[in-house]
């Protein structure tokens, strides 16, 4: 398959806004040729389902993990700041009268590495009691079911985290279930679900009209308890290695700024194939605009953010001779040469591309209304050279 960003540069030709003759000359096969190849940079056989997102609201969590990796167009900050390159949130589909949660996992593939799984509930404000008069702290533990028969006695589960939480704290407790999750993929039939119970230091149980958590059944959606897990799908490229003895440049995240540039107008949106401006000069090797616009693919129903990005492309000529700011590399300035000395025939000039690559972030649904935060190596040609 093409490099990921090759591949934008062409599909982009096909779904940017084209021209009213290039829209009546398009085939719709050539349209939904590309439209599948993009699915396939983006790791989807399918869209999700478009409608996904007229009932249903991102949680606060992964929209402000978003807003933490990834820029305004979704270029990523920091390669550092996300563990692996997926993110999943997953709501409880059991709605217990009781501290009790089942989260389907079925869309997350076996092949992807589980590397963090955590419960994240809701503590409510706490109502006044004896019981609360009389202690600080309470003991909240978190339990793999492992028998729905037995789970109120210890054969029947299995501990996987316990922490003190002050009684009369309020927001949001995150526990690390990752063992359960684990253990859950390897075997799909295991998974009864997570018991959560709360008790004094003593030991005894407290009633949980004193101490309470959310529940989906009977609370605001954007308190509802979730899984969130942290995976890698194995996508990462191992790409560009050349790119990256800029390793440094990369783990720093882009050096050049990404202005928020308008967009071409309509009729000049289809890259020329020559690299001429418009007074029939050659321009020199540089980085131009190339908005990848997800509205007009059609997929604005199911991506939270972004609305599309700018997947820039190179264009322009690399003529002899190539200086510093052409960026060449020692092979493009010697194939410079032999081509303006004519040693050799049919030796081209060399090609003005991207030398330094960087990801971006979608947020989306998929097709069972979990939020996915996924991360896409080498979408962004970051600078352009002379190769």
């Amino acid at each position: 398959m093409l490099p990921a960003a090759i591949w934008i540069s062409m599909v982009g030709l096909a779904i940017s806004r084209p021209s009213l003759n290039y829209v009546e000359s398009e085939p719709e096969e050539v349209r939904s040729e590309a439209i599948k190849r993009l699915l396939e940079v983006f790791g989807m056989d399918d869209p999700p389902a478009a409608l996904v997102r007229g009932h249903k609201e991102p949680p606060q969590y992964m929209l402000d993990l978003y807003n933490t990796v990834a820029d305004v167009d979704g270029v990523t900050k920091d390669p550092t700041l996300l563990e692996g390159n997926t993110v999943r949130s997953f709501f409880d589909k059991l709605h217990s009268e009781q501290i009790e949660f089942l989260f389907n996992l079925s869309t997350v593939a076996k092949s992807e590495k589980i590397l963090t799984a955590e419960l994240h509930i809701f503590k409510l404000r706490p109502q006044a009691s004896l019981t609360f008069n009389r202690h600080h702290f309470c003991q909240v533990s978190v339990y793999q079911v492992l028998d729905s028969n037995k789970k109120n006695v210890s054969q029947g589960k299995k501990l996987l985290s316990s922490r003190l939480v002050p009684i009369h704290s309020t927001g949001w407790e995150v526990f690390t279930i990752t063992q359960a999750v684990k253990s859950w993929m390897s075997d799909e039939g295991s998974n009864f679900g997570l018991l959560v119970t709360v008790r004094t230091l003593a030991g005894l149980q407290v009633d949980l009209k004193t101490v309470r958590f959310s529940s989906g059944r009977h609370h605001h959606h954007s308190k509802q308890p979730m899984l969130v897990l942290f995976t890698d799908d194995g996508r990462r490229a191992a790409s560009l290695e050349g790119t990256s003895k800029g390793a440094d440049d990369s783990r720093a995240g882009p050096s050049l700024p990404f202005p928020s540039l308008p967009l071409p107008p309509a009729n000049r949106r289809i890259a020329r194939s020559s690299d001429d401006d418009e007074s029939g000069e050659k321009i020199p090797c540089q980085r131009q605009p190339l908005y990848v616009d997800f509205e007009e693919i059609g997929w604005s129903g199911w991506i939270v953010s972004p609305r599309g990005y700018n997947a820039y492309h190179c264009k322009g000529s690399c003529p002899f001779p190539l200086g510093q700011n052409m960026r060449p590399t020692n092979h493009a300035t010697v194939q410079s040469i032999i081509n303006a000395l004519k040693l050799t025939k049919g030796i081209e000039m060399p090609c003005c591309v991207p030398d330094k690559l960087f990801s971006i972030n979608l947020l989306y649904f998929d097709d069972d209304e979990n939020v996915v935060l996924k991360q896409y190596d080498d979408m962004v040609a970051g600078s352009c050279g002379c190769h």
